[in-house]
């Protein structure tokens, strides 16, 4: 009931726009893994040569026990045409999330979680996973870990359970969006850690809370062309804007309860609407919603594909390449959506 009370609150005065243009066709199931199923997924990325697509997906179906357990590789590249060029990282998390390809090609992985007290007993030699972003070369060598695998806690040497990573493509600093914690936990940490690009800890923007520049879930980061921070703060149901000091600019509440958002070269938000239902955002539908960063209007509405629930259901990670085309990270119905113009 408390949940519900503060959804209500946090979306008074807010109509749902739940319509718009759809000038794409969906192409559902785009790329395939040769040795097996998709596990869930919510991580999503263009490559630097604006056609590849690189995705991350959590081994297994659910949402646990996700990647442990397993050898296989879950972070993948795809060429423009869904087929599987390289894959790595097995072995190594627990939950991929947030992915991000940096201006020299190398991928960045948030592992969203840690293992809990009922994994450590299933799964007792793989406490050391988990809770931090890892950077990989292209070829799949570990670069860089921020955070200590397996530890929840604070900067500079933990994190706590990180959904997504951008690098500053000006000086190379990376924020890490925390956390993915359950929204009702008391303990709830809602931040984003700023690191140089040597790894070392700078500085955190924002707290938890509802206020402008608080946070509950920010879930993804963008940049826009003007080098301010996009942030997905999903369980307040707005897209914030801040400088990339952390001082709040403005907000947007028309993207509705956003896990996933890109950016592209015109200031186009792309915003990935995976959670609404009458619980948690009631009156908004699932989808796609697009629009301008300048005025925040959304011009143009992606729905929901048709499940058994009576939602339907959206992808979390989103990314957009050079010709335009749209590509979700499926966590429910699993793999690679693209949309491409009709």
């Amino acid at each position: 009931m408390a949940a519900e009370l503060a959804t209500a609150v946090l979306t008074q005065g807010i109509a749902p726009v739940n319509n718009g243009a759809n000038p794409y066709v969906t192409i559902r199931d785009w790329a395939k893994i040769p040795d097996r199923p998709w596990g869930g997924s919510n991580g999503v990325a263009i490559d630097r040569d604006g056609r590849s697509l690189w995705a991350v997906d959590r081994c297994s179906p659910g949402t646990t026990p996700g990647c442990l357990g397993s050898t296989a590789h879950p972070v993948h590249k795809f060429d423009e045409n869904g087929s599987r060029v390289t894959a790595f990282g097995g072995g190594m998390f627990v939950w991929p999330h947030g992915l991000h390809v940096d201006r020299d090609g190398n991928a960045w992985v948030a592992d969203a979680r840690a293992p809990n007290a009922k994994d450590r007993q299933a799964y007792p030699n793989e406490q050391k996973k988990g809770s931090v972003v890892v950077k990989f070369s292209p070829n799949g060598n570990v670069l860089m870990t921020i955070g200590t695998p397996g530890v929840v806690g604070n900067p500079p040497n933990a994190l706590t359970d990180p959904t997504h990573a951008i690098t500053d493509p000006a000086t190379g600093d990376v924020y890490v969006a925390e956390s993915h914690t359950d929204v009702e936990d008391p303990n709830l940490v809602g931040r984003i850690s700023v690191f140089d690009r040597n790894g070392r800890y700078l500085r955190t923007i924002g707290r938890t809370g509802t206020a402008p520049g608080e946070f509950r879930t920010p879930h993804m980061l963008a940049w826009d062309s003007q080098g301010r921070l996009i942030v997905a703060d999903r369980h307040n149901h707005r897209v914030q804007i801040l400088t990339k000091e952390g001082k709040y600019i403005t907000e947007y509440k028309e993207f509705s309860r956003v896990s996933g958002i890109a950016v592209d070269r015109n200031d186009i938000l792309y915003a990935a609407d995976s959670e609404s239902d009458a619980r948690r955002h009631p009156g908004w539908l699932k989808g796609i919603r697009i629009g301008s960063l300048k005025d925040g209007k959304v011009t143009m509405f992606i729905p929901p594909h048709m499940t058994n629930a009576e939602e339907g259901a959206m992808g979390e990670g989103i990314a957009v390449d050079a010709a335009d085309n749209i590509y979700t990270a499926e966590a429910t119905v699993r793999g690679i959506t693209k949309y491409v113009r009709k």
